[in-house]
């Protein structure tokens, strides 16, 4: 309620709000000084009570309305006009002005605390409302407060909204529900002369046993997608390898040669080691190739002993 009834302080000013201007200064300081100066060349004090009197009444009258604002005029408590915006007049213990309205466009936040979505889950959504008063005479004769019932039907109508919408739908459709809600807020409104240019979710809170929850559900749901990938990776490879071996069952010499090179990229690291089944080393005649690599690692290693 403390955001409201700040709201409606600068909006919805209140008739006896200082409001003196420089015709209200003209219009008593006139009479007066005429009443005072009669009372100089007269010499009876009646002209000046006079004068300030008669000042104080024509002080009532000028009225000056900012660029943005209409003044709601009554006479006699019947609805006669609107005012502004500049000068104008009024008849003093006639006409009284009821509302000033504010036309600029005015920003409201509302809040819905602890709202059930329709799957049951409590959550806080915090929104900002961006208004405007289209007709002032309807604002000012249909509601008798129309900011706070700006306030409360926005408040509403995001309660109502999210009772009807799913947290995941609340998460990720914001535009959508943005939408119906300025929707349903202009609908509930524009009776009182007012209409919803936009609203605006800045935050959707929900519980931290549900956000670590939500957490570990996207987390295994990343770790079985990696591992997905890994399950297609390695059939790929086994597809290649299929066709590789294709090219090498016909071809003993391509094999020798693939084979010698997967042992000189194993060996010419220094203290690499390689296991070679004894039916390779047989099938293939690499017990004279192995031997020499074996000779070649250990000088580069720096040993000096001679293999036995």
């Amino acid at each position: 309620m403390a955001n409201i009834q700040n709201f409606e302080t600068r909006s919805n000013l209140p008739v006896n709000s200082p409001r003196v201007n420089f015709v209200q200064a003209v219009a008593f300081l006139a009479p007066a000084a005429l009443g005072a100066l009669a009372t100089l060349l007269t010499l009876n004090p009646g002209g000046a009570i006079v004068g300030v009197l008669l000042g104080l009444l024509l002080a009532q009258s000028p009225k000056i309305a900012r660029q943005w604002e209409r003044a709601v005029v009554l006479r006699l408590g019947k609805f006669v006009g609107l005012r502004g915006p500049g000068l104008f007049w009024i008849i003093p213990f006639v006409d009284n002005i009821s509302t000033w309205i504010d036309q600029r466009v005015i920003t409201t936040a509302f809040a819905a605390e602890e709202t059930l979505t329709s799957d049951t889950v409590p959550v806080n959504v915090d929104a900002v409302l961006f208004w405007v008063v289209y007709d002032p005479e309807k604002a000012a004769l249909e509601v008798q407060n129309y900011p706070a019932a700006v306030s409360w039907a926005a408040q509403t109508a995001l309660r109502d909204i999210i009772g009807r919408t799913s947290l995941s739908d609340l998460l990720r459709g914001r535009e959508r529900i943005e939408e119906e809600l300025q929707k349903l807020i202009d609908e509930r409104s524009n009776p009182w002369g007012v209409t919803v240019q936009s609203v605006e979710m800045r935050d959707v809170i929900i519980p931290a046993a549900l956000q670590d929850a939500m957490s570990r559900e996207a987390q295994a749901a990343r770790e079985k997608a990696a591992r997905v990938i890994l399950a297609q990776a390695e059939v790929e490879i086994a597809a290649q390898f299929d066709k590789a071996s294709e090219s090498y069952v016909n071809n003993p010499t391509a094999m020798h040669l693939r084979a010698m090179n997967m042992l000189y990229e194993g060996l010419k690291e220094k203290g690499a080691l390689m296991i070679v089944p004894s039916s390779a080393v047989e099938t293939m005649g690499m017990g004279g190739f192995i031997g020499a690599a074996a000779l070649r690692q250990q000088k580069l290693t720096g040993g000096d002993e001679t293999p036995e």
